[in-house]
């Protein structure tokens, strides 16, 4: 049964805002001092502009359901597409528990900070993700029609509490100055330090996630069209909230005080209670949450359509490729991605602290889903001549050295946060045991894949000669 087209230009400009703002990249800016203004600047050139124009290239060329497979399918074939496909699906189910956990942490400081202690506790985190996770896939089971709106809402709520953080940091550095001494010799980084190398790294994972819509191509109204508009619009909105976002969070708190995950969430209760503001901190909290709610929403509807576009291709189960008779939604497929996240959902916070788990997590979700994107810049440089024979697509600018610089640009910058990743953060409690874990979860997944793709083309030789 086909899916049904219900996305326009103001949904998926949304669902990106949605999918990739997220306050708790402002507030680990915000923690690292004012130098994560300059490297803020420096991933959006060397790695959002890039990932921007080869995701327009590619989707107004190449518009159809199953985004980066079918993209890299195209380029080198289905063994690689495959790869790609189930390596982005993967990285996505190691995903889900960071975006929950830091979601479930926000909607403690709804009630002020009463709740503020259970930021470390897992047992709360545990059970938390499980209901946002459960709510977001009900929703779009039923369909896009409602489900779309979880997105919406969630990417509008996304730009409420960078205007309250806009207030409180404005407010804060008229009364009192700002809290982070900000001048022209602090803006600049320590390359030669590796925490702030780590740090980069970090950043470019804060701006990645254009090429999650692109995966819905067959439930967009005219695709060619409405991609480009989107990811113009959302692209300048994203950079915009996290460059302001960061820079007001300083004005109001210094890095000491900031929390990696909830800083957002501190600045406007305790900041803005000294400048009479204090009554900002519930609601603000509200919108993080349903902003959150609704990343996990655009995250868990554009990787469950990996196992759909698999299960129609008979690399998974045809039961896979099914939608539902009512909803015409990929039921199946979601409630399968659903149910693998809540099982990696309760490993990530079983036996570690929230912090620790979510540190772990970040890195090597990086890994995994970063090499997909190794795939999506060499497909743009390998398709340009393609991509440049379709009338309505739109290529990278420059010709053929524009789509050689910027994708070239783009790889580059994707190697080097992967090599990053591998690294421990400073203050590990085991550094061995850090990378080994990090290092172990992340290949094994493509090791993992390697194996599927072969059980899977056995059982497609299988089927053509019955």
């Amino acid at each position: 049964m086909a899916l049904e087209r219900a996305l326009k230009t103001r949904d998926i400009v949304l669902f990106n805002v949605a999918a990739i703002v997220g306050m708790r990249w402002v507030a680990l800016a915000a923690a690292n001092g004012p130098s994560s203004l300059f490297l803020w600047v420096v991933a959006a050139l060397v790695f959002f502009v890039p990932q921007g124009f080869a995701v327009i290239a590619l989707a107004s060329a190449i518009p159809e359901e199953g985004g980066l497979y079918v993209w890299t399918s195209r380029a080198f074939g289905p063994r690689q597409g495959f790869l790609a496909g189930w390596l982005y699906w993967a990285s996505n189910i190691l995903y889900f528990p960071t975006l929950t956990l830091s979601t479930v942490v926000f909607a403690l400081y709804i009630f002020g900070l009463q709740f503020a202690h259970l930021e470390q506790s897992p047992v709360y985190a545990a059970g938390a993700s499980l209901v946002l996770l459960g709510i977001a896939l009900l929703f779009n089971i039923f369909g896009l029609k409602s489900g779309r709106w979880v997105q919406n809402i969630g990417g509008l709520a996304s730009w409420l509490p960078a205007i309250a953080l806009a207030v409180v940091g404005l407010m804060a550095l008229l009364h009192g100055g700002s809290a982070t001494p900000i001048t022209a010799r602090s803006l600049i980084p320590s390359f030669d330090k590796l925490p702030t190398i780590l740090f980069f790294a970090n950043l470019c994972f804060g701006f990645a996630g254009l090429e999650l819509a692109p995966m819905l191509a067959g439930e967009v109204i005219e695709p060619r069209k409405t991609f480009p508009r989107a990811i113009v619009i959302s692209g300048l909105t994203i950079a915009a909230c996290y460059l302001v976002g960061t820079i007001c969070l300083m004005w109001a708190l210094p890095p000491g005080e900031t929390s990696i995950i909830s800083g957002v969430n501190q600045a406007v209760t305790k900041a803005g209670a000294r400048q009479g503001l204090g009554w900002l901190g519930s609601p603000v909290a509200l919108l993080m949450t349903i902003a959150g709610l609704g990343g996990v929403g655009a995250w868990l509807i554009g990787s469950a359509r990996l196992l759909f576009v698999g299960g129609l291709d008979r690399y998974l189960p045809p039961i896979f490729g099914s939608t539902h008779p009512r909803w015409k939604t990929p039921y199946v497929a979601l409630l399968v991605q659903g149910a693998l996240s809540a099982l990696f959902i309760l490993a990530a916070t079983r036996g570690d602290t929230v912090k620790g788990a979510y540190l772990k997590l970040v890195n090597a979700t990086l890994i995994v889903y970063f090499i997909p994107y190794l795939y999506m810049f060499a497909a743009a440089i390998k398709l340009r001549l393609e991509i440049a024979r379709q009338p309505e697509a739109i290529p990278v600018p420059g010709g053929k050295a524009g789509s050689l610089f910027w994708n070239g640009l783009g790889f580059l910058t994707t190697t080097v946060s992967i090599i990053l990743a591998l690294i421990p953060p400073a203050d590990a409690a085991d550094k061995q045991s850090f990378f080994v874990q990090v290092l172990v979860g992340s290949f094994g997944f493509l090791a993992a894949g390697l194996v599927l793709y072969s059980i899977a083309g056995r059982r497609r030789r299988a089927a053509g000669s019955g």
